[in-house]
């Protein structure tokens, strides 16, 4: 049965870094960056937030085809609202998929480091999105996106937490790995 993984979690945190091992070590698996697929949307900086829910559709319907096709789909993606991923989780149960999310953290203070020494990296692959969040505080705005990550967790009783304080980005890819054994 194939799986939408989707690995939520703030900016900075290491979803796209976890993702980008999961395929290089999972053939035929796709990984789907809604934040990439927005920076191939011309316009996206200055209309960001109309351009990215085009990217969202877009998003979808790439995952609906390929878990058609019988392969998963890892979704680095940051969500804090139930409605954000409502239509994820619709279109695995439709292609018979299954919908697994696990939410990369850290303390708040953690978080904030870790995107401002990603942004300040100047990494080509999340430029884009690492301006629209420095544009609205940097990592302060993590640190709100952390709250809000706080206040959604309740409403995603199946939702995995992975915390990545003092891990290495292979200990949080070897703990993200074992949950999706579960089960």
């Amino acid at each position: 049965m194939p799986r939408l993984i989707h690995l939520n979690g703030p900016s900075g945190i290491g979803k796209s870094t976890i993702a980008q091992a999961y395929v290089e070590r999972h053939p035929g698996v796709l990984n789907l960056d809604t934040d990439r697929v927005v920076c191939l949307i011309g316009g996206w900086r200055e209309t960001f937030f109309e351009t990215f829910r085009a990217a969202q559709l877009l998003t979808l319907a790439m995952a609906e085809a390929h878990l058609r096709s019988g392969h998963d789909v890892v979704m680095p993606q940051l969500a804090t609202r139930v409605v954000d991923v409502e239509a994820f989780e619709r279109v695995a149960v439709e292609c018979g998929a299954e919908y697994r999310e696990i939410l990369l953290t850290a303390e708040k203070p953690v978080a904030g480091q870790r995107f401002a020494a990603r942004a300040a990296n100047g990494d080509a692959a999340t430029a884009g999105v690492d301006h629209v969040v420095n544009s609205r505080g940097g990592a302060a705005m993590v640190e709100r996106i952390h709250d809000q990550l706080t206040a959604y967790l309740p409403q995603r009783p199946g939702c995995v937490v992975v915390a990545t304080d003092g891990r290495a980005a292979e200990e949080t890819y070897d703990a993200v790995v074992a949950h999706l054994r579960e089960r």
